[in-house]
């Protein structure tokens, strides 16, 4: 018999629907050390195009599959020590495409403890229970209770672990069962926050993600009972079961005993196991699924417009404690910090006013970043009578997301960059710059604790990890960085830069002034040919001596450049941006045994415009002046707004009332929107109208569909439900709060996050 097994570049290259040599090619580069960004943008001919989507999940794949090589390997090895391998299971072996199937195979010879089945089979009772299987004639009064306990207990086992038949099993339970909720007595008050699950439930093969998350948060918290039933009744598997090992009820004198031993395994044994296996399929799935939307908001906040180059005063606003403020020089560095009491209960607006504008003429602030925290529309206004005031060229103030600024201010970075400030103000340095550039600060904060996830609390640390980690990683090589103003935690997102070496390049710059090449950057210590190979096209020299080191050509393609200005008879400067020049040469008369037409291509576009910044242009979003607290907005409302967050049931927008306003998927668009991110990115400033308003529990219904009728308003509510805020507390912060500590929705806007499937 021929054992093989289809190699992983093979399995690769037709799950991406590409060339096995152009996986092969894309393999060899990530075992050489090379990154992900680093063979997109620089290997195009190596891997014959494929793009960094692709080569993610490649990598992805890789890993997988090569942990599933590495377990068959330890299976086969296993099996064979116990002298049980023979072809034909080896070939099933080899033939195991997931990890699930591997395991199904291997788990009647996987070592476990002293089962009843072994203890029968120790005693000699095997035959008893092979007997009875395939010879139903015989009678099993004749053999004693004892021993027919044992041959059950070995049969049950061998119906349990056949792996086919658990395979099928399964598929039939994820395809007809469901997962059904109640509520715990007595916890109805408690865990009203869950009240669409106090009787619910929904096939398994229909759940969101967001909605099986919901479930298990309720069930942690125990509120909710969860049963993951298997649907299509007992009998039925039980037949199946049944079927593959031939027993039927023929009259037999071993019919009924058989029969009896099928129903007992699938009860005890074959049940409760596919149970627990679909509980943890739906978790994982939903896991990856909040995981993926945690990633790509994270990544249209790293991408965000950055307001650019300008002195930035940081307002981080707050009540008793005063608002601090920070302010910013054009690189980000703090010129000064001041902490000013303008609102109750200290009421010195007048005198924080004369601050503030001393603090703009004397460093010549053209933008002011507001905090969207606890007072942060009290600070809006405060910022915009300070600007009505300020005579000739005014500053643009702008509310800001604050996420995460806490987190920056006692870590253990802002320690070492700020050591002499008070932690209170180092919140303000944050607002200033990640106004002034999003992802060079957004970088220094854990990504977790950014806070435009979906349920993030409740998934596996290790896959937010490493998730949130490449899309940081992607965000900063495809802007690239100046190496010359980047802090360590930016400069160790580069590709081929590890944190150690990051500080090596400060410390270099630190003691050495600024690199005027990229060339330089081989002095640093440590920083040998492969670390320069990966980082040096992603890193800018700004002003420095060849003005080709602040594009994104690579180091190693400036030949190709000669080339190209021999032809055109031109100095680099005079080539720069000469769009006449550049958009008249064709890219095949430059390229070479290692420069093709895709990378010549790439280099003349960024010849065209170097050092391009794909992030959008900066704008800002005006809230409505009078529109402050929710108590504000009206039915009918158009308001101009930010969109902070997107789930997979719609997008939340920040209206400036402390509390952001849900668009449900349903009110994006008059088509069917699929996925909200087609309609809408955070960062986006978007036109919405006010559909719905409830008050006291501080729900805002939106529409981007500004035609939509607003809902009749309705009378207040004299009493708040459980768990909202108290009167006397601070109002709550307008950032967005997690879905799951979102009260329970009412009326038509309930309704529409049913349909949804957010329920609490």
């Amino acid at each position: 018999m021929t054992i093989s097994v289809t190699p992983i570049s093979v399995r690769i290259a037709d799950e991406l629907g590409c060339e096995e040599w152009q996986v092969k090619a894309a393999i060899d580069l990530l075992d050489g050390g090379s990154t992900v960004p680093f063979i997109a943008r620089y290997r195009k001919e190596v891997t014959g195009g494929l793009d960094d989507a692709q080569l993610r999940t490649l990598e992805e794949r890789l890993s997988y599959l090569r942990e599933l090589e590495d377990r068959r390997k330890t299976v086969l090895d296993s099996i064979r020590s116990q002298g049980k391998l023979d072809a034909a299971l080896e070939q099933r072996i080899l033939a195991a495409d997931t990890k699930a199937r591997l395991e199904d195979i291997y788990l009647p010879f996987k070592p476990k403890r002293r089962t009843k089945a072994q203890i029968a089979r120790e005693a000699g009772l095997e035959p008893v229970a092979e007997g009875l299987l395939s010879d139903p004639t015989t009678d099993p009064a004749q053999y004693t209770a004892e021993e027919l306990e044992g041959a059950r207990a070995i049969l049950v086992e061998k119906f349990s672990e056949d792996a086919d038949l658990v395979g099928e099993l399964r598929d039939v339970v994820w395809k007809s069962g469901e997962v059904r909720c109640q509520v715990r007595k007595g916890k109805e008050e408690a865990g009203a926050k869950f009240k669409d699950y106090f009787e619910f439930s929904e096939p398994f093969e229909k759940m969101p993600s967001h909605r099986i998350l919901a479930l298990l948060r309720g069930e942690k918290e125990e509120v909710l009972s969860l049963d993951f039933n298997t649907g299509d009744e007992s009998d039925g598997y039980e037949r199946r079961i049944a079927a593959k090992f031939g027993i039927a009820d023929r009259g037999r004198p071993a019919d009924r005993w058989l029969s009896d031993t099928v129903k007992w395994a699938w009860r005890t044994k074959i049940e409760v196991s596919l149970a627990l296996d679909t509980r943890t399929r739906l978790r994982q799935a939903a896991e990856r699924a909040a995981v993926d939307v945690f990633a790509m908001n994270l990544k249209d906040l790293l991408l965000a417009a950055p307001a650019g180059t300008r002195a930035t005063m940081g307002l981080d606003p707050g009540f008793r404690t005063g608002v601090k403020v920070a302010v910013v020089d054009s690189t980000g560095k703090v010129v000064d910090t001041q902490v000013i009491y303008p609102h109750k209960p200290h009421s010195k607006s007048e005198q924080a006013i004369a601050v503030l504008g001393a603090l703009v003429e004397r460093h010549g602030v053209e933008l002011i970043a507001i905090g969207n925290g606890t007072a942060s529309r009290e600070t809006d206004a405060l910022a915009a009578e300070l600007i009505s005031r300020i005579p000739g060229r005014k500053p643009t103030k702008v509310v800001v997301s604050e996420a995460g600024a806490s987190v920056y201010s006692a870590s253990a970075y802002a320690s070492a960059e700020l050591p002499d400030m008070d932690v209170s103000l180092r919140g303000a340095v944050s607002i200033a710059r990640r106004l002034q550039d999003p992802l060079a600060e957004l970088v220094k904060i854990e990504p977790k604790s950014i806070g435009v996830g979906q349920y993030q609390h409740d998934v596996s640390e290790t896959l937010l990890a490493r998730s949130l980690g490449v899309v940081v990683e992607d965000a900063v090589n495809a802007v690239g960085v100046d190496v010359n103003t980047a802090s360590v935690p930016l400069l160790s997102r580069v590709s081929g830069i590890s944190s150690a070496l990051a500080e090596a390049i400060v410390a270099h710059r630190d003691e050495h002034g600024s690199f005027r090449s990229r060339r330089a950057l081989k002095s640093v210590p440590r920083l040998g040919p492969k670390a320069f190979e990966q980082c040096a096209g992603f890193l800018r020299i700004r002003g420095g001596d060849d003005p080709l080191d602040s594009s994104a050509v690579h180091p190693e393609a400036y030949p190709v450049v000669r080339k190209i200005l021999s032809k055109t008879g031109s100095a680099v400067p005079e080539l720069i941006g000469n769009t006449a020049v550049l958009r008249s040469l064709r890219p095949a008369e430059f390229t070479d045994e290692q420069f093709g037409v895709p990378t010549v291509t790439d280099i003349i576009a960024e010849l065209e415009k170097p050092g391009r910044d794909p992030r959008p242009e900066f704008k800002t979003a005006t809230f409505a002046d009078g529109v402050e607290k929710v108590g504000d907005l009206k039915p009918g409302m158009v308001l101009e707004g930010v969109v902070t967050n997107v789930a997979a049931f719609g997008a939340f927008v920040d209206i400036g009332v402390h509390q952001d306003g849900l668009v449900h998927v349903s009110a994006m668009s008059h088509n069917f929107v699929r996925d909200p991110r087609e309609i809408v990115k955070s960062g986006d400033v978007v036109r919405v109208k006010v559909i719905e308003v409830d008050v006291p529990r501080n729900r805002i219904s939106l529409t981007l569909r500004l035609e939509d009728e607003a809902a009749p308003a309705k009378a207040p509510q004299q009493s708040r439900p459980a768990g909202n805020r108290q009167p006397g507390r601070p109002p709550q912060a307008r950032q967005q709060p997690r879905q799951d500590q979102r009260p329970a929705p009412s009326g038509s806007m309930a309704e529409a996050l049913r349909k949804a499937g957010f329920g609490r």
